[in-house]
Protein backbone atom coordinates (compact mmCIF):
# COMPACT_ATOMS: atom_id res chain seq x y z
CA UNK A 1 0.00 0.00 0.00
CA UNK A 2 0.91 3.52 -0.69
CA UNK A 3 0.43 6.31 0.54
CA UNK A 4 0.09 9.50 -1.37
CA UNK A 5 0.19 13.04 0.47
CA UNK A 6 -0.48 16.78 -1.27
CA UNK A 7 0.52 19.81 -0.04
CA UNK A 8 1.36 23.61 -0.67
CA UNK A 9 -1.71 24.52 -2.41
CA UNK A 10 -3.32 27.80 -1.36
CA UNK A 11 -4.63 31.64 -2.19
CA UNK A 12 -2.60 33.53 -5.24
CA UNK A 13 -3.27 35.92 -6.57
CA UNK A 14 -3.28 35.79 -10.56
CA UNK A 15 0.31 35.98 -12.51
CA UNK A 16 1.27 34.41 -8.80
CA UNK A 17 3.32 31.12 -8.54
CA UNK A 18 2.73 28.32 -6.00
CA UNK A 19 4.37 24.99 -5.78
CA UNK A 20 2.81 21.82 -5.02
CA UNK A 21 4.42 18.87 -3.32
CA UNK A 22 3.51 15.32 -3.28
CA UNK A 23 4.77 12.99 -0.67
CA UNK A 24 4.41 9.23 -0.69
CA UNK A 25 5.12 6.82 2.16
CA UNK A 26 4.97 3.20 1.91
CA UNK A 27 7.28 1.92 -0.52
CA UNK A 28 10.31 3.67 -2.49
CA UNK A 29 8.93 6.62 -4.08
CA UNK A 30 11.47 5.54 -7.52
CA UNK A 31 8.98 2.65 -8.61
CA UNK A 32 6.07 4.36 -9.57
CA UNK A 33 5.21 7.05 -11.97
CA UNK A 34 3.38 10.37 -10.81
CA UNK A 35 1.10 12.73 -12.16
CA UNK A 36 -0.97 15.37 -11.55
CA UNK A 37 -4.06 15.89 -12.48
CA UNK A 38 -6.90 18.71 -11.24
CA UNK A 39 -10.59 19.06 -11.03
CA UNK A 40 -12.29 22.92 -11.31
CA UNK A 41 -15.79 22.93 -9.72
CA UNK A 42 -18.31 21.43 -12.16
CA UNK A 43 -15.74 20.08 -14.26
CA UNK A 44 -14.06 16.70 -15.37
CA UNK A 45 -10.95 15.64 -14.02
CA UNK A 46 -7.75 17.00 -15.72
CA UNK A 47 -4.32 15.29 -16.42
CA UNK A 48 -2.22 18.70 -15.95
CA UNK A 49 1.68 16.69 -15.59
CA UNK A 50 3.06 13.40 -15.50
CA UNK A 51 6.77 12.40 -14.88
CA UNK A 52 8.40 8.73 -15.45
CA UNK A 53 9.60 6.83 -12.55
CA UNK A 54 12.88 7.37 -13.55
CA UNK A 55 12.63 11.05 -13.87
CA UNK A 56 13.84 10.85 -17.70
CA UNK A 57 10.29 11.69 -18.87
CA UNK A 58 7.99 14.42 -18.28
CA UNK A 59 4.82 15.92 -19.79
CA UNK A 60 2.58 18.38 -19.41
CA UNK A 61 -0.78 19.49 -20.72
CA UNK A 62 -0.83 22.40 -23.47
CA UNK A 63 -2.31 24.14 -21.09
CA UNK A 64 -0.24 24.85 -18.25
CA UNK A 65 2.95 24.36 -20.36
CA UNK A 66 5.52 27.08 -20.34
CA UNK A 67 4.28 27.95 -16.86
CA UNK A 68 4.34 24.49 -15.06
CA UNK A 69 7.02 22.49 -14.34
CA UNK A 70 7.42 18.95 -12.93
CA UNK A 71 10.24 17.48 -10.79
CA UNK A 72 11.27 14.81 -8.40
CA UNK A 73 13.16 13.94 -5.95
CA UNK A 74 13.32 9.97 -5.55
CA UNK A 75 15.53 10.33 -2.40
CA UNK A 76 12.65 12.33 -0.31
CA UNK A 77 10.35 10.21 -1.87
CA UNK A 78 8.66 13.69 -3.40
CA UNK A 79 7.42 15.29 -6.79
CA UNK A 80 7.31 18.53 -6.99
CA UNK A 81 4.82 20.96 -9.64
CA UNK A 82 6.32 24.47 -9.65
CA UNK A 83 3.42 26.55 -11.24
CA UNK A 84 3.99 29.98 -12.40
CA UNK A 85 1.99 32.34 -14.27
CA UNK A 86 -0.90 31.40 -12.46
CA UNK A 87 -4.65 31.92 -13.65
CA UNK A 88 -8.03 32.22 -12.57
CA UNK A 89 -8.78 29.49 -14.55
CA UNK A 90 -5.84 27.18 -12.93
CA UNK A 91 -8.58 27.28 -10.06
CA UNK A 92 -8.84 23.39 -8.84
CA UNK A 93 -7.98 20.97 -6.43
CA UNK A 94 -4.93 19.24 -7.51
CA UNK A 95 -4.22 15.78 -7.09
CA UNK A 96 -1.59 13.74 -7.31
CA UNK A 97 -1.84 10.21 -8.21
CA UNK A 98 0.67 7.40 -8.19
CA UNK A 99 1.32 4.31 -10.78
CA UNK A 100 3.46 1.40 -10.57
CA UNK A 101 4.49 2.16 -14.50
CA UNK A 102 8.29 1.16 -15.10
CA UNK A 103 9.38 2.46 -18.42
CA UNK A 104 9.26 5.83 -19.84
CA UNK A 105 5.78 6.41 -20.95
CA UNK A 106 3.78 9.09 -19.21
CA UNK A 107 0.35 8.33 -19.42
CA UNK A 108 -2.30 11.33 -19.37
CA UNK A 109 -5.10 8.75 -18.31
CA UNK A 110 -6.21 8.99 -14.60
CA UNK A 111 -6.71 4.94 -14.56
CA UNK A 112 -3.30 4.35 -14.79
CA UNK A 113 -2.75 5.79 -11.15
CA UNK A 114 -3.42 3.55 -8.88
CA UNK A 115 -2.96 5.48 -5.56
CA UNK A 116 -3.96 9.05 -4.83
CA UNK A 117 -4.23 11.55 -2.64
CA UNK A 118 -6.93 13.92 -1.02
CA UNK A 119 -5.90 16.94 -3.00
CA UNK A 120 -5.21 20.13 -2.42
CA UNK A 121 -6.81 23.84 -3.16
CA UNK A 122 -5.64 25.97 -5.41
CA UNK A 123 -7.35 29.39 -5.78
CA UNK A 124 -6.11 32.30 -8.67
CA UNK A 125 -8.02 35.07 -7.78
CA UNK A 126 -8.45 37.74 -10.57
Amino acid sequence: QVQVEEAGGGLVQDGGSLRLSCATSGRTLNTYAMGWFRRAPGMDREFVAGISWSGGSTYLADSVKGRFTISRDNDKNTVYLQMNNLKHVDTAVYYCGAGTRLDEVVSTDGDSYSYWGQGTQVTVST
